[in-house]
């Protein structure tokens, strides 16, 4: 799995690029517009400069509504400002054929911009408190719109995460969804540590925290602290180990029985 942190500021950027060697994506987001909020062009260009080169920067677009001009615009400021993965929330459509819609445009402007750009398709769990798409719909989205990935995260943070929305056995289906389709998923949602064994075991490629590595758990008024990052980065190794141990001792002990 591949750890995405989502400072939302330049200041805590630069918190973040302490504990550098613990994370694989810098994401920016704008929290108090939204859940994937977009931040301002500079705030991502300056970000992109405090952290080091080697650590891809991503941005969000925001919680976009169903208007494929608007989003594709949007899309390509954030490559301009220096983005290499685009996520953008469907929170406006209603609809898989919207969703598409608005997707295709922003794989146009930002791959005739930047080929080897990143994009993101992203729903959220909570859709049914939203009236947006359904969240398994995403990967046949990212399908056909020619994203690069699915991802779910939560709409409305108000205390409940994405395994309070949908059950792991569900986001295990979405991940099959997205891996049958030849993409990325990526998961997050007021994702907690208790939650990395079932993230885990479901095979996600990219998972995204905030709140989890913020002082307090606090994705609001907490700022993001280098040695929670460590910390939250050991325990997904942790996992991992164990995860492949058992994979192993599974593999062996058919093996055994094949030839007993």
């Amino acid at each position: 799995m591949l750890l995405l942190i989502s400072p939302d500021s330049v200041e805590e950027a630069r918190e973040v690029a302490k504990a550098a060697e613990y994370l694989d994506i810098v994401d920016v987001k704008k929290p108090d517009e939204g859940s994937l909020g977009a931040n301002f062009p500079w705030v991502i260009r300056e970000i992109r400069d405090a952290v080091p080169a080697d650590k891809p920067v991503s941005a969000t677009v925001g919680d976009v509504p169903y208007k494929p001009g608007t989003v594709a615009q949007a899309a390509l400021g954030a490559a301009v400002s220096g983005a290499t993965y685009i996520k953008v929330g469907l929170y406006g459509c209603t609809t898989p054929e919207q969703a598409v819609e608005v997707m295709r445009g922003v794989v146009r402007a930002v791959k005739e911009y930047r080929a080897d750009a990143f994009v993101v398709a992203s729903g959220y769990a909570d859709a049914h408190r939203i009236g947006c798409v359904n969240p398994l719909a995403l990967p046949d989205i990212a399908r056909r719109s020619g994203s690069d990935a699915a991802m779910l995260d939560t709409a409305i943070k108000d205390g409940t995460g994405l395994f309070d929305h949908l059950p792991p056995e569900v986001c295990a289906e979405f991940v099959r969804l997205a891996h049958e389709a030849d993409l990325l998923a990526a998961l997050a949602g007021s994702v907690k540590v208790a939650d990395l064994g079932a993230l885990t075991r479901i095979g996600t490629d990219i998972v995204g925290v905030r709140g989890a590595v913020c002082e307090g758990g606090d994705r609001n008024t907490g700022r993001i602290q280098p040695h929670l990052v460590a910390a939250f980065r050991a325990e997904m190794d942790r996992h991992a180990r164990e995860h492949a141990a058992a994979a192993t001792a599974t593999v062996t002990a058919a093996a055994a029985t094949a030839t007993s």
